[in-house]
């Protein structure tokens, strides 16, 4: 198979992993930078142009779209979409997922647990207090609804705090969520990987002493779990209800069991192939594999 592998960097280490991945299971492998694409909308002829010529002879797509991507990355995969070509992540599914408020509603729908969230649009002074004790009151959690790997996330002790931290973000016109901060699980996370409805790894991040956020990029240590049924079927679950074949399910252990703080359509490698050993880039080819004459609807 002549596969391509939407990365805006060679060199970083999933793009690469998923690279070798595929050149030792014998497909041809390459590397199209989406911002670099131009895509030609015609009639009963969509295509793509990369560095000036026209990209032909495509079997398969993995997307790997940065966050701030997002808007111009699915309009490429959806590009590919309408070329009959396979894509590991679906447009929607990648758009739907990267939409925190809306992914929160479609989990929350689905029945799944998730920490208790609120969402205001530019809340007047008299109505914050009012916004922040509709989640229990601090300490909570505030977070930027365009923020990643932890940035743009504030842990507020008390209330006077997170009042200001909302007033802060008002005053910048950005939009933010307030959760309840889930006490009992201890500055830790699991971050469960599934490719194509089955876990495939799974290791608890734990924060740094001092750090709520256990994202390994700002210091958190990573280490093998062995999750409980409940925490593997509600990964699966969570997955699917975003549509998503590959995802990195991000869970907090609660006294009420698992809840989903978040669902990543383009999780990284380094940190899971690095704590359970598992070739994860494989897993994520063997699915490719899988799924070779698959061929989307327009």
């Amino acid at each position: 198979m002549r596969i391509a592998v939407l990365s805006r960097n060679k060199n970083l280490y999933s793009t690469r992993r998923i690279i070798e991945a595929g050149e030792k299971r014998g497909h041809q492998m390459l590397v199209l930078d989406h911002m670099k694409c131009v895509l030609v909308i015609e009639q009963g002829r969509p295509h793509i142009y990369f560095n000036g010529r026209e990209v032909r002879d495509i079997d398969a797509v993995i997307p790997r779209i940065g966050a701030s991507a997002t808007f111009y990355g699915s309009a490429v995969v959806r590009q590919f979409e309408m070329m009959k070509i396979f894509t590991a992540v679906e447009s929607q599914a990648l758009v739907r997922s990267r939409d925190k408020l809306r992914s929160l509603q479609i989990l929350a729908r689905a029945g799944l647990g998730i920490p208790k969230t609120a969402f205001a649009s530019s809340p007047k002074d008299k109505d914050i207090d009012s916004v922040i004790s509709s989640i229990g009151g601090a300490p909570c959690v505030v977070k930027l609804l365009e923020g990643t790997q932890g940035i743009g996330v504030i842990l507020a002790e008390n209330q006077k705090a997170a009042k200001s931290v909302v007033e802060a973000f008002l005053k910048l016109e950005a939009n933010m969520l307030v959760q309840e901060f889930i006490q009992e699980a201890g500055g830790a996370d699991l971050r469960v990987f599934v490719v194509d409805g089955q876990i495939v790894g799974a290791m608890k991040r734990q924060a740094k002493e001092g750090e709520f956020r256990s994202n390994l990029h700002r210091g958190g240590t990573a280490s093998v779990i062995h999750l409980s049924a409940d925490e593997r079927a509600t990964a699966i679950k969570a997955a699917k209800k975003l549509g998503l074949a590959i995802a990195g399910v991000d869970l907090l252990q609660s006294s009420r069991g698992p809840l989903v703080m978040e669902v990543n359509s383009s999780p990284g490698l380094e940190g899971i192939e690095g704590a359970t050993g598992i070739d994860i880039a494989g897993k994520i080819i063997e699915y490719v594999e899988r799924n070779e004459f698959t061929k989307p609807g327009e």
